[in-house]
């Protein structure tokens, strides 16, 4: 459920290595140089690399090139300079082979440490670049022990901010697998409250992560047990395709799920503000949702109803 990894991705991933890594060479000047000569005025922005700063390409971006980043993004405490090497290695890493190059180098611990930063870019930014990293299966395996904090980035980060939908992404993303689920159980709560607060590019990204862990059967009574008021809100015909169409796919797991479980659910372990009941028990009002749904204009979204009410 990552970003598309095509020819034109690639062409300006590259190119986006050269700035920034040209950019981080600058920083790393500033820094080690003691940041020479006299500002003119205090909080004097930095100066953009001149043209005869030596730029580095995906080509020569080889296993020292990204050593070199890693052991500056170490050494510095400069949030400028953190977020611009944390800028560069998202940039490398989409490519397949920088992926395993940066886990080689003891990257993946260099870059979780800054999860726990105070500054806020700083924390995006190094969620950026586990996103791209974590295409990996092996990087995923490294990636997984970060997802507690992850999760409490999330739960932290303002409403809608760059910053929440840098952890949501890197969640959609570990949990495409069933691997890792059991450790979200304890977000959900979290991931519903966005579902009804947040605005349209939120709810889209938290509904991808909610999509995966509801195909877990073993997520179904966590899932189920939850409390969302506004759920039915999901399914009104003029909402936004995208949230309707992955707002119904939530809703299809969940009851094939549920069908699967052999008449073993006990209904009393749920409350009445639970999906349980919005979905199953009390399902008059989501059946009258779902009839209207069959006449709405797109072809897909009429297919997961009829998918819904098949099961």
């Amino acid at each position: 459920m990552g970003e598309p990894r095509g020819a034109a991705a690639a062409a300006r991933a590259a190119a986006a290595i050269a700035l920034g890594a040209g950019a981080c060479y600058c920083l790393w000047r500033l820094a080690a140089g003691g940041r020479r000569g006299q500002r003119a005025a205090a909080g004097a922005a930095r100066a953009p690399p001149s043209d005869s700063s030596p730029l580095v390409s995906t080509h020569t971006m080889d296993a020292d090139a990204l050593q070199k980043l890693i052991h500056l993004l170490q050494a510095t405490d400069d949030p400028l300079i953190q977020e611009q090497a944390l800028i560069t290695l998202s940039n490398s890493a989409a490519f397949s082979v920088n992926q395993d190059i940066i886990r080689n180098l003891d990257g993946l611990s260099v870059i979780g440490g800054m999860l726990s930063d105070c500054v806020p870019k700083v924390k995006e930014k190094a969620l950026n670049a586990f996103n791209n990293l974590s295409m990996n299966i092996k990087n995923q395996e490294e990636i997984q022990v970060y997802i507690t904090q992850v999760c409490r980035n999330v739960e932290s980060a303002p409403l809608n901010s760059d910053l929440q939908l840098a952890g949501l992404r890197l969640l959609t993303n570990m949990s495409v697998t069933s691997d890792y689920h059991h450790k979200m159980i304890n977000s959900i709560p979290c991931f519903l409250h966005l579902l009804s607060e947040g605005t349209e590019r939120t709810q889209i990204q938290v509904l991808k992560v909610l999509v995966n862990l509801s195909a877990n059967p073993a997520m179904t009574g966590h899932l189920l047990r939850a409390q969302v008021p506004s759920l039915l809100l999901l399914f009104d015909t003029c909402i936004n395709r995208d949230i309707l169409l992955r707002g119904l796919a939530f809703a299809a797991n969940l009851k094939k799920n549920m069908n699967n479980e052999d008449g073993t659910m006990i209904q009393d372990q749920y409350s009445e503000d639970s999906i349980f009941f919005t979905l199953c028990r009390d399902s008059t009002p989501f059946a009258q949702k779902l009839a209207s749904l069959l006449h709405h204009p797109d072809t897909e979204v009429k297919e997961q109803v009829v998918k819904i009410l098949t099961q």
